[in-house]
């Protein structure tokens, strides 16, 4: 009896021993499946292991790169066409001299404009002078691009005024797509001042954007897409997953659906809790279909800011293999459509903005409708239809730029 229950004692601690090691931490090359609901996950954010980040990955991937350089180099439409005007326009101009502050001022409808236009013009055009880079391999791009990117890293200390949340967004969403493609293409641009600058994101321009906006729709979402491109070039898992979830709040409370019920969402912590409220958010808009935006009866530019920072992040996401399209890309597709209905002219209807709109959607559309008529097969007849009325698609001189070049018709 005492050696069967030493043998039986032996097992237990034998089959103890081995559930210690096959229910112990997940090896190298393995992810744990997180059980904890979604809305405590950020009180242990290292739970789960995530895989790194993919570079270059901010708004174009180096497969998309790849597919553009090998059509202009071919002489192929529309994209030889789109890099053409890019390279034609002072924002790719290799004689550019930057013009950094150490504090950039911007007042409510830019003013005061105390370097604001120069900050935003000068990242557009190291992200233009990027692109003219890889689809070249002329180094005096690179060279030009990383010129512009020491000499604000190297001065820029602070953003000021009421605006200072929106330019931080707007000139936020240029620079880390420009650093993404010089770092990772180009071995030309010094270690020093690639930390500096990525000191610079970090510092000067992640903690403006990084909390977010209760203002109209169009900041927070260009605040969350600058979040989430520094997020990228900073390999900031944390910043990253912070900014997914606030666009994750912010995107269903920008585009109505029918599905939302009679009134459209609201975004997270924006106090809109009455009906008057709401409406009174939606520019006085009563009646809510499908595609209405929270901007659209203010004005089509305003709205078109928006549904761009909508398709960048979903883009971004997807390269980062997090692809949000299938939870945003009806809202994008209903966004798209209905504005690029009106934008071609049809007259809207007495009870949208009191039947009149102001038009202006900008260069906005080609990525969303890549993604969803190119890469996943669904119809969007008036979306289609502006796009390719628009192209090449040039800038907005804010935070757009060529998007006929990088993302018309870019299978990858």
């Amino acid at each position: 009896m005492r050696t069967r229950a030493l043998y039986l004692a032996l097992a237990t601690a034998l089959a103890a021993l081995f559930a210690g090691i096959l229910s112990g931490p997940a090896t190298a090359g393995q992810t744990q499946r997180s059980t904890t609901p979604e809305a405590s996950t950020e009180a242990a954010p290292k739970a789960t292991p995530k895989a790194a980040f993919t570079h270059p990955g901010v708004l174009v991937s180096r497969a998309q790169l790849d597919f553009v350089r090998s059509k202009v180099n071919a002489g192929a439409q529309p994209w030889k066409g789109a890099y053409d005007a890019m390279l034609a326009s002072p924002y790719a101009s290799l004689s550019r001299t930057p013009k950094p502050r150490a504090v950039v001022e911007c007042g409510p409808y830019s003013d005061p404009n105390i370097g604001c236009t120069d900050e935003r013009q000068d990242a557009l055009a190291a992200y233009s002078l990027s692109l003219a880079w890889y689809i070249t391999r002329d180094s005096r791009y690179a060279e030009k691009a990383i010129q512009i990117m020491d000499a604000w890293s190297a001065t820029i200390k602070d953003h000021t005024n009421s605006n200072a949340p929106l330019q931080t967004g707007w000139a936020g969403s240029s620079w880390p797509r420009a650093a993404e493609i010089i770092r990772y293409s180009y071995d030309g641009w010094s270690a020093a001042s690639i930390d500096r600058f990525k000191t610079m994101l970090r510092t000067v321009y992640l903690p403006k954007v990084i909390g977010g906006s209760n203002s109209n729709g169009n900041w927070e979402l260009v605040m969350v897409e600058a979040a989430t491109g520094i997020s990228v070039f900073l390999d900031d898992r944390t910043s990253y997953d912070k900014a997914i979830a606030k666009y994750r709040g912010r995107v269903p409370a920008y585009v109505y659906l029918e599905s939302d019920g009679a009134l459209p969402k609201t975004a997270p912590g924006s106090g809109l809790d009455t009906r008057d409220k709401i409406i009174k958010y939606w520019q006085g808009q009563s009646t809510f279909v499908t595609g209405l935006t929270q901007e659209t009866c203010r004005d089509f530019t305003h709205t078109g800011y928006g549904i761009a920072s909508i398709a960048h992040v979903a883009e971004t996401s997807r390269i980062q293999g997090q692809d949000l399209y299938p939870e945003v890309g009806e809202r994008l597709r209903q966004a798209l459509g209905f504005q690029s209905k009106y934008e071609l002219g049809e007259a809207p209807p007495s009870w949208l903005c009191g039947g009149s709109v102001k038009r202006g959607l900008g260069p906005i559309t080609e990525v969303g409708y890549n993604a969803l008529h190119n890469r996943l097969g669904i119809a969007m007849a008036n979306t289609q239809k502006l796009t390719e009325r628009q192209r090449p698609a040039g800038t907005n001189s804010l935070f757009l730029g060529w998007e006929t070049l990088t993302h018309g018709d870019n299978p990858s």
